[in-house]
């Protein structure tokens, strides 16, 4: 059996608390630069820049994409701030997963109730790919929700075990 390599990228759809933010960033940095140039003249500029500056840099945390990895067994999520920052998010191997099944699947519900924590790296809508996984993190029983597509269920279902991965019929 050769080695089993798969990547796929999910982008974050904006929320409301997303637009709002934003609006409330651009009026914040308009009034800080407004003031600056009012009670500071000498300074108005540099500090009126500097806090559009923030604004924006604040923003480009906004646009966010979860990219899923399979390599071998091993599931890594990182999250992609403005297409240009990356940072790990979760690494675990796939066998360590209790169980996964579609987030739809009112069988399984009972067992992912009893998560201490939710950690939701989809797009934000529930469709027919959004699945949920039980697993222990730092000693806290964690429901994850992802959004593989085909060929990564496929892949994961090649290493988990017929009792653990649920796929919607």
């Amino acid at each position: 059996m050769g080695d089993v390599f798969k990547e796929q990228i999910i982008k974050r759809k904006p929320t409301f608390r997303d637009t709002l933010f934003r609006i409330l960033l651009i009026v914040a940095a308009g009034l800080v630069f407004m003031i600056a140039f009012i009670f500071v003249p000498a300074f108005g500029a540099i500090i009126g820049f500097a806090a559009i500056f923030g604004a924006w840099f604040a923003m480009s945390y906004l646009n966010v994409e979860y990219e899923y990895v399979f390599t071998n067994g091993e599931l890594d999520i990182d999250i992609i701030y403005n297409r240009s920052r990356r940072k790990r998010i979760f690494s675990q191997h796939v066998n360590k997963f209790d169980i996964m099944a579609h987030i739809d699947d009112n069988a399984r519900a009972g067992e992912f109730s009893g998560a201490q924590e939710v950690r939701n790296y989809t797009s934000g809508e529930t469709n027919e790919n959004t699945y949920a996984f039980l697993t222990t993190l730092d000693s806290k029983r964690v429901k994850v929700i992802i959004e593989p597509n085909e060929k990564m269920l496929k892949a994961i279902a090649t290493v988990l075990t017929r009792r653990k991965l649920f796929v919607k019929q």
